[in-house]
């Protein structure tokens, strides 16, 4: 493991990452969902915001109700209080991200910014609970995750999106291409396309420039131990017991 940049990444071993609360049993980013990863002792949870119409900050992974939940329509297009009648999986509400901080006030939480309507109102809540050392911010979108950095500052927490994620790789294979200065992580697939992303030069480059590298997202034992034996920093699963055995069996739960 790489040392710790950031008080977000305070943590004795690799970190084990409980992906949308563990999203195998499809009730993913609810209280529940959350509630049940706490207490199988996991304090690192990821999850996903979008902001709604009248701008309430909701941790959901996708643009649409459709997928997951007994309701229909784009979140961004509805109300909060048509938003909150819907049910994931029919029976768990969709919660406020900031009802989830303040329910679980010991977790710390890897967010993935959805959407651009989200990146202010993010920041202003973590502004405003203190919550600088409890979030890491992400996204797909590498411009917009700079955004975030750019107006919260180094107090902020962050990770690369693709394009950072690119360069680092590029970096892996000796090229001098520019990196965004800021981030504390690296945020990968295992592969994309098909072509593999992590590999034990990216975890020794990362480790290099002092980042950490979080894998998403694994839910096979021996995929967890390959990459765990290359030296990354974090997993993220959405089979919770499955990570937490394999990371036992390593004495290397904590």
């Amino acid at each position: 493991m790489t040392r710790v940049r950031h008080p977000y990444l305070d943590h004795p071993s690799p970190i084990p990452f409980a992906h949308r609360g563990g999203a195998a049993d499809g009730i993913e980013n609810t209280a529940a969902a959350f509630e049940r990863a706490a207490k199988a002792g996991y304090r690192y949870f990821e999850t996903d915001v979008h902001t709604t119409a009248d701008g309430r900050l909701v941790a959901f992974h996708d643009a649409t109700l459709d997928r997951v939940t007994d309701a229909r329509g784009r979140i961004a297009e509805l109300p909060w209080a048509e938003v909150r009648r819907a049910r994931v999986a029919g029976r768990e509400p969709l919660p406020l991200f900031e009802e989830l901080l303040e329910a679980f006030p010991g977790a710390r939480w890897n967010v993935d910014l959805k959407a651009e309507s989200a990146l202010v109102p993010l920041i202003d809540l973590i502004r405003r609970t203190g919550a600088w050392d409890r979030v890491c911010v992400g996204s797909f979108s590498e411009a917009r995750v700079a955004r975030a950095h750019r107006l919260a500052g180094p107090r902020l927490a962050t990770s690369y999106g693709v394009r950072g994620v690119a360069a680092l790789r590029l970096r892996s294979y000796g090229l001098a291409v520019p990196l965004r200065a800021g981030a504390v992580s690296a945020q990968v697939p295992e592969r994309q396309s098909g072509i593999p992303v992590v590999d034990r030069r990216f975890v020794q480059t990362a480790h290099a420039l002092g980042l950490q590298v979080h894998v998403w997202t694994i839910n096979d034992p021996a995929r967890m131990t390959a990459l765990l034996d290359l030296g990354v920093d974090g997993i993220m699963t959405d089979h919770l017991e499955t990570l937490r055995t394999v990371l036992t069996d390593r004495g290397a739960w904590n």
